[in-house]
């Protein structure tokens, strides 16, 4: 089984179209677990809400909002997980009804995957929270206006999709690419790394020093793309105060490694 591994902060009129994305998925073996980094009731609310009309099995993690610590509440989503496979995905991205069967045609032994995403303008995104209910059919009625317009970033990756293949394996570590809005590995790798960096603390960069401790214990990373494609809504910056200090802490790593 895959457990989706959803990571959520007090946004959700975003999270209720990620759930209800997720309810129309074609492989229905999965479960969700929600990684909530100390929304308010309102989140909660949603996740009740959802979880009495949807038969997927869900539970919802929550800690204390002290700041940014999507690390920690990712390892104890990690411990909960009843699937041995587990796919990491935020609660500002929507998902094409085919995300679970992508990424179980990706799943390898000894692999990692690294998917990609769609961005939505400030426009359309505004414009899908006001559905009552979310539907992927609706959505790409007109995909190409949506380009055109800038609604969306990406056109092509939602039309084609292109199966598993040794063109999509990295030779080495790559830091571009990497988002923790759209990844996935074993869980058994990842409890032999020991989950995220829970020092890591503030936005920025924990998803790469995870992609980069799970190649240093041999696993390969491969790309998702042209296949796991998330829609991401547009949202103001974080604040990325911690961001240069994270990513020194991942290219120290790096280097030591290297020696």
């Amino acid at each position: 089984m895959i457990s989706i591994l959803l990571a959520t902060y007090n946004w959700p009129q975003a999270l209720k179209l990620c759930l209800e994305s997720l309810a129309t998925q074609t492989d229905k073996n999965f479960e969700i677990i929600i990684a909530d980094d100390g929304s308010t009731e309102s989140t909660k609310k949603v996740i009740e809400s959802f979880g009495n009309s949807c038969p997927t099995a869900i539970k919802h993690l929550w800690q204390e909002d002290q700041g940014f610590r999507k690390t920690k509440i990712l390892n104890q989503a990690i411990n909960a997980a009843h699937g041995d496979y587990l796919v990491f995905l935020d609660g500002d991205c929507i998902v094409q009804p085919d995300f679970v069967a992508r990424h179980r045609e990706l799943a390898q032994k000894g692999y990692l995957v690294t998917g990609s995403r769609v961005l939505l303008n400030d426009s359309l995104t505004q414009e899908l929270l006001t559905w009552s209910q979310w539907s992927f059919q609706k959505f790409s009625s007109d995909l190409i206006g949506k380009r055109v317009s800038g609604g969306i970033n990406k056109y092509w990756p939602l039309k084609i999709k292109l199966g598993n293949g040794s063109w999509r394996v990295y030779k080495k570590f790559v830091w571009r690419r990497i988002k923790g809005c759209n990844m996935a590995c074993w869980k058994a790798d990842a409890e032999a790394i020991n989950g995220f960096d829970e020092t890591m603390t503030g936005w920025g960069h924990e998803d790469a020093d995870f992609v980069f401790r799970l190649q240093h214990h041999g696993i390969t990373r491969k790309s998702g793309s042209w296949s796991t494609e998330v829609l991401h809504l547009f949202h103001k910056i974080n604040d990325q105060s911690n961001a240069a200090e994270n990513a020194r802490r991942v290219r120290e790593k790096i280097l030591v490694k290297a020696l």
